[in-house]
């Protein structure tokens, strides 16, 4: 048993990705219903949530808010993201560019912008990092992003009629109560309920198990995304341009993050962990939702592609942190 629990830690990311992309390509060959495809669909859209919601909130009854800290680190993030966001979109409007370079930059943009996965806390706890500190940066770059999109969306798009107060509201709308939802529960449940707050922190590795289902979704759905956009007739460029952009992007920040919590998180090895997966570890559905929502549909599908690669490089650490070796960073390999 204890070797199944194991192998799970170290390959457990990879077992969700196969799963969720051979799931979807079953499902998509299947001669199934309608009925039973919009059901599967809703299930899905259904469960993410609930489960992204689960996780927080076995984060947070672990770290109290005594343990959010701000950290230079955690400036440093904001500051390389949010320039890369508003300098990128200086670009795209004044700049023009073919439609495949066009599709690449907002990819690439939707990548950098997009703020740290929830489940960030679930792997950086896994790798030895400070949760306390990821789950300040988690708080941080949502309110970046809430900001700056909207701020930057209506100069991206300058004949559209999005505004800054109509995006606002839709992103607001859709990580603030996933985000803070869980984290009062958390406050309530401590104080109110501390025998079921210490039961479930009790449970070995429940967070992460939970993640291993989500990501499965998130996979499935990322592979639905890429072959839908194929058989829209958008062709195979737009595609490579997208998942060469948003894999730069996934090199960039893992990369950063390290050299910031190195640089300026005391150089501690759970400080340098918590940093670079706070800024390499995306937000992918939410990035997904943003290009559907406020970009070219097709620039979505670059969450996807980051979802890939941002899990396989997670795959790797846990794997190599299992062998007992040490971990390297992209940034060795820029």
């Amino acid at each position: 048993m204890n070797d199944m629990f194991l192998f799970l830690k170290r390959w457990g990311l990879v077992l969700s990705m196969i799963t969720g992309a051979s799931a979807y390509i079953l499902f998509a060959n299947a001669d199934a219903p309608v009925e039973i495809r919009t059901l599967a669909n809703k299930f899905v859209q259904l469960a993410q949530p609930t489960l992204l919601f689960l996780m927080l909130l076995l984060t947070f009854l672990k770290v109290k808010p005594s343990d959010l800290h701000l950290r230079r680190w955690q400036l440093g993030g904001l500051v390389l993201q949010g320039s890369f966001w508003i300098l990128g979109a200086l670009v795209l409007s004044f700049i023009p560019m073919s439609y495949t370079w066009r599709l690449g930059m907002e990819g690439f943009l939707l990548c950098m912008i997009c703020p740290t996965a929830t489940a960030a806390a679930v792997i950086t706890g896994k790798l030895g990092g400070n949760q306390g500190s990821l789950t300040m940066y988690i708080i941080l770059a949502n309110l970046m992003a809430s900001l700056l999109i909207p701020a930057m969306i209506p100069l991206i798009y300058q004949n559209s009629d999005i505004t800054f107060w109509t995006t606002f509201a839709k992103i607001v709308l859709k990580i603030f109560p996933l985000l803070f939802l869980p984290f009062v529960c958390a406050i309530i449940m401590r104080r109110f309920m501390p025998g079921l707050a210490r039961v479930l922190t009790g449970i070995p590795n429940a967070a992460f198990y939970l993640w291993m289902i989500a990501l499965s979704m998130a996979i499935a759905v990322s592979v639905k995304n890429m072959h839908h956009s194929l058989n829209a007739g958008h062709g195979l460029l737009p595609q490579v341009a997208i998942a060469g952009t948003s894999l730069l992007a996934c090199l960039i920040q893992f990369a950063s993050g390290r050299w910031l919590g190195k640089h300026f998180g005391g150089n501690t090895e759970d400080e340098i962990i918590s940093a670079t997966q706070g800024l390499g570890q995306k937000n992918t559905i939410f990035s997904i939702w943003c290009g559907y929502s406020f970009m070219d549909p097709l620039s979505s599908i670059a969450g996807g592609f980051y979802s890939i690669w941002h899990n396989v490089y997670n795959s790797y650490q846990l794997a190599k942190r299992g062998w007992g070796s040490s971990i390297p960073i992209p940034g060795h390999c820029l």
